[in-house]
């Protein structure tokens, strides 16, 4: 990969959109929601080859889900795609200004970070949504998606690439905007030259399952926005309404089993367990393969006992430890040692219980009665996202247009000297 000469097309290209303004860059990105769904038949063509690989090298059916397309779900990207379309253009926005004592206006206003690289694991419809949020913010973006779903992704950008073509005709598209690394196998020497692009590109994002991500945020050179793994928890207060707790938790955990916004643990009080955990079960339909603490197994008939490794475990499947504890303040303690920082709800009638556990919990997004699934770009109202950041610097949480900016000062004078 000569990434040399890719960084410097990106950097031409995001110079070129840093001139431009929201209505140029509109009209490119509605010709690639055209041309997505105009093209869908030989992207769903590219997915399946990718689909019938990953079953072949028995991926896990799970994983399959991720790495799938279909009619919906391309409707789904080229709608999140309309949203950031929609929203306003965060370049140039000023957040702050004053006067100085001396006469000096200063402005603080948004910025593109530049050349952006994202490194994500299956799912191509990040393809689409890390593309469409850096264009609408002004960046190039390098994507470097995993070998399970190159054809796809291929198959996407080549679209992606065409589109942005044919509307610089009409002087609106940025076609070297985009690019993507052309996976060789399961080599990892184009991500280890993606790290070290010091000057090259201006800060990397990882999308994926915990081995990655560490594999990034260790070995960077390059500015790192860390997206987390979802060790996610769903803590059944001793004040919960058991109903909508069996409910939130059969959403949170069996919607969508493989992705990072789905629990991986239910931490219940052990005043309401004789009760909650058979209905838990009976919810679950032996659709879910529970891993027990001591205490949870005698009131779970079909559950198994938890070891040491299933606590903070992220199964990303049809599976889910159960942990049982004496109080609100144990389970705080036990979630803020197991989590990924990513998503944590609580079940309760208690509102004292649940403003407690939102101002001790040590995560992006904390939930009071409502499932972890909704942290998400699309469901925030960001139409796409490029991931949940989970680290506290620049962006936490969903990530949409202004997270892939930054600020600038700017400084009008009459010839002041210090």
């Amino acid at each position: 990969m000569d990434l040399q000469s890719i960084c410097k097309n990106l950097r031409a290209g995001s110079q070129k959109l840093a001139l431009q303004n929201a209505t140029t860059k509109n009209a490119a990105l509605t010709a690639v929601a055209n041309a997505l769904d105009k093209n869908r038949a030989s992207i769903l063509k590219a997915n399946q080859i990718d689909i019938e690989n990953g079953r072949s090298s028995g991926m896990s059916e799970s994983l399959i889900d991720r790495l799938t397309l279909n009619d919906k779900r391309i409707d789904g990207i080229i709608e999140s795609l309309r949203i950031v379309i929609a929203q306003t253009d965060p370049v140039g926005e000023e957040i702050a200004g004053w006067k100085t004592p001396n006469g000096m206006n200063i402005r603080q206003v948004r910025v593109p970070l530049g050349v952006v690289a994202i490194i994500y694991e299956s799912r191509p419809n990040v393809t689409v949504d890390a593309f469409c949020l850096a264009y609408k913010s002004g960046n190039s973006i390098l994507l470097r998606g995993s070998s399970s779903a190159y054809n796809s992704n291929k198959e996407i950008v080549r679209v992606v690439k065409e589109a942005l073509s044919q509307a610089e005709l009409q002087g609106s598209g940025v076609p070297e905007a985009i690019e993507l690394v052309e996976v060789d196998g399961h080599s990892h020497e184009d991500v280890n030259q993606i790290l070290n692009a010091v000057g090259l590109i201006d800060v990397v994002l990882p999308r994926g399952g915990k081995k990655l991500i560490q594999n990034v945020v260790s070995n960077a050179r390059v500015p790192v926005i860390e997206t987390g793994s979802g060790v996610c928890h769903l803590y059944v207060d001793s004040q919960a309404d058991l109903e909508m707790a069996c409910r939130v938790a059969e959403n949170a955990k069996i919607q969508r089993p493989s992705v990072c916004n789905a629990i991986e643990c239910i931490v219940v009080n052990k005043k309401v367990a004789a009760e909650f955990l058979p209905m838990l079960e009976e919810k679950f339909a032996g659709r879910v393969k529970l891993h027990a603490d001591k205490d949870a197994m005698p009131y779970l008939k079909n559950a198994i006992e938890a070891t040491e490794d299933d606590f903070g475990n992220e199964y990303l499947d049809y599976e889910c430890c159960i942990k049982t504890v004496e109080s609100i303040d144990e389970a705080i303690s036990y979630i803020n040692s197991h989590n990924t920082k990513h998503s944590e709800s609580i079940i309760t009638e208690s509102r004292a219980n649940a403003r407690l556990f939102q101002s001790k919990i040590d995560a992006s997004c904390v939930y009071v009665n409502a499932s972890t699934r909704f942290t998400d770009g699309g469901e925030f109202g960001f139409g796409a996202e490029l991931g949940i950041s989970t680290q506290k610097l620049h962006a936490r949480g969903p990530m949409g247009i202004k997270a892939l900016t930054t600020t600038k000062y700017l400084i009008d004078g009459e010839g002041q000297v210090r």
